[in-house]
Protein backbone atom coordinates (compact mmCIF):
# COMPACT_ATOMS: atom_id res chain seq x y z
CA UNK A 1 0.00 0.00 0.00
CA UNK A 2 1.11 3.55 -0.67
CA UNK A 3 1.91 6.23 1.86
CA UNK A 4 -1.12 7.74 3.66
CA UNK A 5 -2.04 11.24 2.52
CA UNK A 6 -0.50 14.07 4.56
CA UNK A 7 -2.56 15.66 7.31
CA UNK A 8 -2.73 19.17 8.74
CA UNK A 9 -0.53 17.90 11.56
CA UNK A 10 2.11 16.85 9.02
CA UNK A 11 2.00 20.26 7.36
CA UNK A 12 2.27 21.99 10.75
CA UNK A 13 5.25 19.87 11.75
CA UNK A 14 7.17 20.60 8.56
CA UNK A 15 6.29 24.31 8.59
CA UNK A 16 7.24 24.61 12.27
CA UNK A 17 3.89 26.07 13.36
CA UNK A 18 0.82 24.92 15.27
CA UNK A 19 -2.06 22.96 13.74
CA UNK A 20 -4.34 25.87 14.58
CA UNK A 21 -2.20 28.31 12.62
CA UNK A 22 -2.15 25.93 9.65
CA UNK A 23 -5.93 25.69 9.80
CA UNK A 24 -6.26 29.47 9.89
CA UNK A 25 -3.89 29.86 6.94
CA UNK A 26 -5.53 27.17 4.83
CA UNK A 27 -9.01 28.52 5.57
CA UNK A 28 -7.97 32.11 4.66
CA UNK A 29 -8.84 33.44 8.11
CA UNK A 30 -7.38 36.68 9.47
CA UNK A 31 -4.62 36.67 12.07
CA UNK A 32 -1.89 35.00 10.00
CA UNK A 33 1.03 37.09 8.77
CA UNK A 34 1.28 37.13 4.99
CA UNK A 35 4.79 35.61 4.92
CA UNK A 36 3.71 32.86 7.33
CA UNK A 37 0.64 32.11 5.25
CA UNK A 38 2.78 31.92 2.11
CA UNK A 39 5.23 29.53 3.83
CA UNK A 40 2.42 27.26 5.05
CA UNK A 41 0.82 27.15 1.60
CA UNK A 42 4.17 26.35 0.00
CA UNK A 43 4.78 23.49 2.45
CA UNK A 44 1.27 22.16 1.81
CA UNK A 45 1.89 22.31 -1.94
CA UNK A 46 5.22 20.50 -1.63
CA UNK A 47 3.66 17.75 0.50
CA UNK A 48 0.70 17.31 -1.82
CA UNK A 49 -1.83 18.13 0.90
CA UNK A 50 -5.38 18.75 -0.32
CA UNK A 51 -8.31 19.88 1.82
CA UNK A 52 -11.76 18.35 2.16
CA UNK A 53 -13.75 20.98 0.29
CA UNK A 54 -17.16 19.68 1.41
CA UNK A 55 -16.21 19.69 5.10
CA UNK A 56 -14.78 23.21 4.88
CA UNK A 57 -17.81 24.55 3.04
CA UNK A 58 -20.21 23.07 5.60
CA UNK A 59 -18.22 24.43 8.55
CA UNK A 60 -17.69 27.95 7.19
CA UNK A 61 -20.73 28.64 5.00
CA UNK A 62 -18.47 29.52 2.09
CA UNK A 63 -18.39 28.11 -1.42
CA UNK A 64 -14.58 28.01 -1.66
CA UNK A 65 -14.88 29.03 -5.30
CA UNK A 66 -13.72 32.21 -7.03
CA UNK A 67 -14.83 33.60 -10.36
CA UNK A 68 -12.86 34.88 -13.33
CA UNK A 69 -15.09 36.41 -16.00
CA UNK A 70 -13.15 37.44 -19.10
CA UNK A 71 -14.91 39.98 -21.29
CA UNK A 72 -13.37 38.93 -24.59
CA UNK A 73 -14.33 36.52 -27.33
CA UNK A 74 -13.47 32.89 -26.70
CA UNK A 75 -11.30 32.92 -29.85
CA UNK A 76 -9.12 35.70 -28.43
CA UNK A 77 -8.89 33.96 -25.04
CA UNK A 78 -7.94 30.65 -26.65
CA UNK A 79 -5.19 32.26 -28.74
CA UNK A 80 -3.69 34.62 -26.15
CA UNK A 81 -0.96 32.87 -24.12
CA UNK A 82 -1.19 35.53 -21.39
CA UNK A 83 -4.45 34.07 -20.11
CA UNK A 84 -3.08 30.52 -20.12
CA UNK A 85 -0.15 31.54 -17.91
CA UNK A 86 -2.27 33.82 -15.73
CA UNK A 87 -4.81 31.06 -15.04
CA UNK A 88 -1.97 28.63 -14.28
CA UNK A 89 -0.71 31.09 -11.66
CA UNK A 90 -4.15 31.28 -10.06
CA UNK A 91 -4.32 27.51 -9.93
CA UNK A 92 -0.86 27.38 -8.29
CA UNK A 93 -2.42 29.12 -5.27
CA UNK A 94 -5.90 27.64 -5.35
CA UNK A 95 -4.63 24.05 -5.59
CA UNK A 96 -3.35 24.17 -2.00
CA UNK A 97 -5.91 26.52 -0.46
CA UNK A 98 -8.85 24.41 -1.60
CA UNK A 99 -10.37 27.04 -3.88
CA UNK A 100 -12.07 26.16 -7.13
CA UNK A 101 -11.70 28.52 -10.10
CA UNK A 102 -14.93 29.21 -11.96
CA UNK A 103 -14.03 30.53 -15.42
CA UNK A 104 -16.45 32.22 -17.80
CA UNK A 105 -16.21 34.27 -20.99
CA UNK A 106 -18.90 36.87 -21.59
CA UNK A 107 -19.58 39.77 -23.92
CA UNK A 108 -19.07 43.06 -22.04
CA UNK A 109 -22.40 44.61 -21.09
CA UNK A 110 -25.66 42.91 -20.19
CA UNK A 111 -24.42 39.34 -20.70
CA UNK A 112 -21.39 40.04 -18.54
CA UNK A 113 -23.51 41.56 -15.75
CA UNK A 114 -25.83 38.56 -15.80
CA UNK A 115 -22.82 36.25 -15.54
CA UNK A 116 -21.67 38.00 -12.36
CA UNK A 117 -25.19 37.87 -10.93
CA UNK A 118 -25.32 34.17 -11.69
CA UNK A 119 -22.02 33.57 -9.90
CA UNK A 120 -23.22 35.48 -6.84
CA UNK A 121 -26.54 33.62 -6.69
CA UNK A 122 -26.70 31.10 -3.85
CA UNK A 123 -23.07 31.94 -2.99
CA UNK A 124 -21.63 30.04 -5.93
CA UNK A 125 -18.40 32.07 -5.53
CA UNK A 126 -16.84 33.97 -2.63
CA UNK A 127 -15.05 36.53 -4.79
CA UNK A 128 -13.99 37.50 -8.29
CA UNK A 129 -10.93 38.74 -10.18
CA UNK A 130 -11.72 41.67 -12.49
CA UNK A 131 -9.55 41.80 -15.62
CA UNK A 132 -9.35 44.29 -18.51
CA UNK A 133 -10.48 47.32 -16.50
CA UNK A 134 -12.43 49.89 -18.49
CA UNK A 135 -13.03 53.61 -18.15
CA UNK A 136 -15.53 54.17 -15.31
CA UNK A 137 -15.85 50.40 -15.04
CA UNK A 138 -19.46 49.54 -14.06
CA UNK A 139 -18.40 46.13 -12.74
CA UNK A 140 -17.01 47.73 -9.57
CA UNK A 141 -20.45 48.94 -8.51
CA UNK A 142 -21.99 45.68 -9.68
CA UNK A 143 -19.82 43.40 -7.53
CA UNK A 144 -20.25 45.77 -4.58
CA UNK A 145 -24.01 45.43 -4.90
CA UNK A 146 -23.70 41.64 -5.13
CA UNK A 147 -21.62 41.52 -1.95
CA UNK A 148 -18.65 39.86 -3.63
CA UNK A 149 -15.05 40.26 -2.58
CA UNK A 150 -12.94 41.34 -5.54
CA UNK A 151 -9.45 42.19 -6.73
CA UNK A 152 -8.78 44.22 -9.86
CA UNK A 153 -5.95 43.71 -12.32
CA UNK A 154 -4.80 47.28 -12.63
CA UNK A 155 -5.88 50.38 -10.74
CA UNK A 156 -9.38 51.64 -11.63
CA UNK A 157 -9.87 55.24 -12.78
CA UNK A 158 -12.76 55.62 -10.32
CA UNK A 159 -13.00 55.15 -6.55
CA UNK A 160 -12.76 51.50 -5.55
CA UNK A 161 -12.92 49.73 -2.21
CA UNK A 162 -11.17 46.67 -3.61
CA UNK A 163 -7.55 45.56 -3.64
CA UNK A 164 -5.62 45.81 -6.90
CA UNK A 165 -2.63 44.09 -8.46
CA UNK A 166 -0.94 46.13 -11.17
CA UNK A 167 2.15 46.70 -13.27
CA UNK A 168 3.33 49.81 -15.09
CA UNK A 169 2.21 48.83 -18.61
CA UNK A 170 3.74 51.99 -20.01
CA UNK A 171 7.26 51.20 -18.77
CA UNK A 172 7.71 48.31 -21.21
CA UNK A 173 6.33 50.26 -24.16
CA UNK A 174 8.58 53.21 -23.39
CA UNK A 175 11.58 50.86 -23.28
CA UNK A 176 10.62 49.45 -26.69
CA UNK A 177 10.35 52.93 -28.25
CA UNK A 178 13.69 54.02 -26.75
CA UNK A 179 15.29 50.86 -28.13
CA UNK A 180 13.98 51.59 -31.62
CA UNK A 181 15.02 55.24 -31.45
CA UNK A 182 18.53 54.14 -30.43
CA UNK A 183 18.59 51.92 -33.55
CA UNK A 184 17.88 54.97 -35.71
CA UNK A 185 14.17 54.45 -36.44
CA UNK A 186 12.36 57.74 -37.09
CA UNK A 187 8.90 56.54 -38.22
CA UNK A 188 7.26 54.06 -35.85
CA UNK A 189 3.77 52.63 -35.36
CA UNK A 190 1.84 51.10 -32.47
CA UNK A 191 -0.70 48.32 -32.99
CA UNK A 192 -2.75 48.93 -29.86
CA UNK A 193 -5.54 47.16 -28.02
CA UNK A 194 -9.04 48.61 -27.49
CA UNK A 195 -8.82 52.13 -26.10
CA UNK A 196 -11.78 51.31 -23.84
CA UNK A 197 -9.43 49.08 -21.79
CA UNK A 198 -7.31 51.03 -19.32
CA UNK A 199 -4.13 48.98 -19.82
CA UNK A 200 -4.37 49.25 -23.62
CA UNK A 201 -4.90 53.01 -23.29
CA UNK A 202 -1.92 53.29 -20.93
CA UNK A 203 0.30 51.51 -23.44
CA UNK A 204 -0.91 53.71 -26.29
CA UNK A 205 -0.33 56.92 -24.32
CA UNK A 206 3.14 55.75 -23.24
CA UNK A 207 3.99 54.99 -26.88
CA UNK A 208 2.85 58.40 -28.09
CA UNK A 209 4.60 60.31 -25.31
CA UNK A 210 7.89 58.43 -25.69
CA UNK A 211 7.82 58.74 -29.48
CA UNK A 212 7.17 62.48 -29.25
CA UNK A 213 9.91 62.89 -26.65
CA UNK A 214 12.36 61.07 -28.93
CA UNK A 215 11.41 63.20 -31.93
CA UNK A 216 9.83 60.30 -33.83
CA UNK A 217 6.91 60.35 -36.26
CA UNK A 218 4.29 57.94 -34.94
CA UNK A 219 0.92 56.43 -35.76
CA UNK A 220 -1.42 54.19 -33.74
CA UNK A 221 -3.91 51.61 -34.98
CA UNK A 222 -6.55 50.28 -32.57
CA UNK A 223 -7.41 46.56 -32.57
CA UNK A 224 -9.28 44.02 -30.42
CA UNK A 225 -6.02 42.29 -29.36
CA UNK A 226 -6.64 39.35 -31.74
CA UNK A 227 -4.03 37.98 -34.14
CA UNK A 228 -6.41 38.62 -37.05
CA UNK A 229 -6.78 42.30 -36.18
CA UNK A 230 -3.02 42.58 -35.68
CA UNK A 231 -2.46 41.13 -39.14
CA UNK A 232 -5.01 43.52 -40.67
CA UNK A 233 -3.39 46.51 -38.95
CA UNK A 234 0.00 45.44 -40.28
CA UNK A 235 -1.36 45.22 -43.84
CA UNK A 236 -2.69 48.76 -43.51
CA UNK A 237 0.53 50.15 -42.08
CA UNK A 238 3.04 48.62 -44.48
CA UNK A 239 0.75 49.15 -47.48
CA UNK A 240 0.51 52.92 -46.94
CA UNK A 241 2.40 55.68 -48.72
CA UNK A 242 4.72 56.27 -45.76
CA UNK A 243 5.05 52.92 -43.97
CA UNK A 244 6.85 52.78 -40.61
CA UNK A 245 10.25 51.19 -40.26
CA UNK A 246 9.24 49.66 -36.91
CA UNK A 247 5.99 48.48 -35.30
CA UNK A 248 5.39 48.15 -31.55
CA UNK A 249 2.60 45.62 -30.90
CA UNK A 250 0.52 45.45 -27.72
CA UNK A 251 0.84 41.68 -27.41
CA UNK A 252 2.97 38.89 -28.81
CA UNK A 253 0.47 37.03 -30.94
CA UNK A 254 -0.42 40.23 -32.86
CA UNK A 255 3.33 40.78 -33.32
CA UNK A 256 3.83 37.23 -34.62
CA UNK A 257 0.89 37.65 -37.00
CA UNK A 258 2.34 40.96 -38.17
CA UNK A 259 5.74 39.37 -38.68
CA UNK A 260 4.12 36.78 -40.96
CA UNK A 261 2.28 39.47 -42.95
CA UNK A 262 5.48 41.44 -43.45
CA UNK A 263 7.38 38.43 -44.73
CA UNK A 264 4.59 37.46 -47.12
CA UNK A 265 4.75 41.01 -48.49
CA UNK A 266 8.44 40.47 -49.25
CA UNK A 267 9.85 42.44 -46.30
CA UNK A 268 12.77 41.15 -44.30
CA UNK A 269 12.51 41.38 -40.51
CA UNK A 270 14.48 43.18 -39.18
CA UNK A 271 16.32 44.48 -42.29
CA UNK A 272 13.22 46.18 -43.72
CA UNK A 273 10.94 46.28 -40.68
CA UNK A 274 11.60 45.94 -36.95
CA UNK A 275 8.93 44.33 -34.75
CA UNK A 276 8.39 44.26 -30.97
CA UNK A 277 5.78 42.39 -28.94
CA UNK A 278 4.44 42.46 -25.39
CA UNK A 279 4.26 39.64 -22.77
CA UNK A 280 7.37 37.72 -23.94
CA UNK A 281 5.44 34.50 -24.48
CA UNK A 282 7.28 31.24 -25.07
CA UNK A 283 6.30 31.00 -28.74
CA UNK A 284 7.89 34.36 -29.51
CA UNK A 285 11.26 32.99 -28.50
CA UNK A 286 11.14 30.27 -31.16
CA UNK A 287 9.72 32.02 -34.23
CA UNK A 288 12.17 33.09 -36.92
CA UNK A 289 13.36 35.74 -36.30
CA UNK A 290 12.93 35.47 -32.53
CA UNK A 291 10.73 38.22 -31.14
CA UNK A 292 11.95 41.25 -29.22
CA UNK A 293 9.28 41.62 -26.55
CA UNK A 294 8.33 43.30 -23.28
CA UNK A 295 8.72 40.65 -20.57
CA UNK A 296 5.99 40.28 -17.96
CA UNK A 297 5.41 37.36 -15.60
CA UNK A 298 1.77 36.45 -16.21
CA UNK A 299 1.96 33.36 -14.01
CA UNK A 300 3.27 35.37 -11.05
CA UNK A 301 0.55 37.93 -11.68
CA UNK A 302 -1.98 35.11 -11.37
CA UNK A 303 -0.43 33.86 -8.13
CA UNK A 304 -0.40 37.33 -6.57
CA UNK A 305 -3.96 38.07 -7.72
CA UNK A 306 -5.16 34.79 -6.18
CA UNK A 307 -3.39 35.47 -2.87
CA UNK A 308 -4.73 39.02 -2.79
CA UNK A 309 -8.27 37.85 -3.44
CA UNK A 310 -8.04 35.20 -0.71
CA UNK A 311 -6.87 37.92 1.69
CA UNK A 312 -9.89 40.06 0.73
CA UNK A 313 -12.24 37.11 1.28
CA UNK A 314 -10.64 36.62 4.71
CA UNK A 315 -11.55 40.20 5.59
CA UNK A 316 -8.16 41.86 5.32
CA UNK A 317 -8.01 45.57 4.48
CA UNK A 318 -7.76 46.49 0.77
CA UNK A 319 -4.23 46.93 -0.57
CA UNK A 320 -2.61 48.02 -3.80
CA UNK A 321 0.06 45.56 -4.91
CA UNK A 322 2.55 46.77 -7.49
CA UNK A 323 4.51 44.13 -9.40
CA UNK A 324 7.97 44.62 -10.84
CA UNK A 325 8.20 46.84 -13.91
CA UNK A 326 8.20 45.01 -17.25
CA UNK A 327 11.52 44.94 -19.09
CA UNK A 328 12.42 44.69 -22.75
CA UNK A 329 14.03 41.45 -23.94
CA UNK A 330 15.91 42.19 -27.16
CA UNK A 331 16.10 39.42 -29.76
CA UNK A 332 16.39 39.14 -33.54
CA UNK A 333 13.23 40.95 -34.72
CA UNK A 334 14.69 44.44 -34.19
CA UNK A 335 17.66 45.99 -35.94
CA UNK A 336 19.04 49.26 -37.33
CA UNK A 337 16.61 51.36 -39.33
CA UNK A 338 16.70 51.02 -43.13
CA UNK A 339 17.95 54.11 -44.93
CA UNK A 340 16.19 54.08 -48.28
CA UNK A 341 13.70 52.33 -50.57
CA UNK A 342 14.82 50.30 -53.55
CA UNK A 343 12.36 48.56 -55.82
CA UNK A 344 9.57 48.56 -53.22
CA UNK A 345 11.90 47.21 -50.52
CA UNK A 346 13.81 49.10 -47.90
CA UNK A 347 17.56 48.73 -47.97
CA UNK A 348 19.89 49.36 -45.07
Amino acid sequence: MGEPPPTIADVARKAGVSKGLVSFALNDRPGVASDTRARILEVAREMGWTPSLRARALSTGRSFACGLVIGRSTDVIAADPFFHSFIAGIEDEFSVSGQVLVLAAATPGRQEAETYRGLAADKRVDGVILTDLRAGDPRLRLVDGLGLAAVTLGVPDVDSRHSSVSVDDGAGIRAAVRHLAHLGHRRVAHVAGPDSMLHARARRIAFQEEAAGSGLTSICVETDFSAASGAAATETLIGGDTPPSAIVYSNDHMAIAGLGVARRRGLSVPDDLSVTGFDDTELGRYVNPSLTSVATDAREWGRVAARTLLAAIAGEAPKQVRLAEPSLTVRESTGPAPTEYRGGRRDR
